[in-house]
């Protein structure tokens, strides 16, 4: 198990599956990761702008908005915020999609929790690292 100081990652999981997802946010929660859980693609878009997590993690297959198309409206907002796609369904083609969107990254469930804590941490860090480059710049 990775341990880390996660207390100030703000994670968002955007995933129809109930039983995986509030598992997901029970499992975060206990390494120190603030959650919160949405079932839908729109609520997903909502959320996104309420919470402002560092982090989404969203699966491709939502009842109502397909996950690429809710990947690339969160884009469109708010283009700092790492998104990592998790999908059961998927192919190399819909990853490959999703990086052209620009998600963080791509993976595939059942998920390894260990490798799914070291991505969100790696973006956690990328958006961190973004954030002190701006305020360099503007100076």
């Amino acid at each position: 198990m990775i341990e880390s100081n996660n207390d100030n990652i703000k994670v968002l999981i955007a995933d129809d599956e109930m039983e995986f997802a509030s598992t997901l946010v029970a499992r975060l929660q206990i390494r120190k990761f603030k959650t919160a859980m949405v079932t839908t693609g729109e609520a997903a878009l909502t959320a996104v702008a309420e919470y402002q997590p560092d982090v989404l993690l969203l699966d491709l297959k939502m009842p109502d908005l397909d996950g690429l198309e809710v990947l690339a409206r969160v884009k469109h907002e708010f283009p700092e915020l790492k998104v990592i796609i998790l999908t059961g369904h998927g192919s190399f083609e819909i990853g490959h999609e999703g990086m052209r969107l620009g998600a963080f990254d791509y993976i595939m469930k059942p998920v390894d929790l260990n490798l799914l804590i070291e991505k969100i941490v790696e973006a956690y860090e990328a958006t961190c690292e973004s954030k002190n480059r701006a305020r360099k710049a503007t100076a």
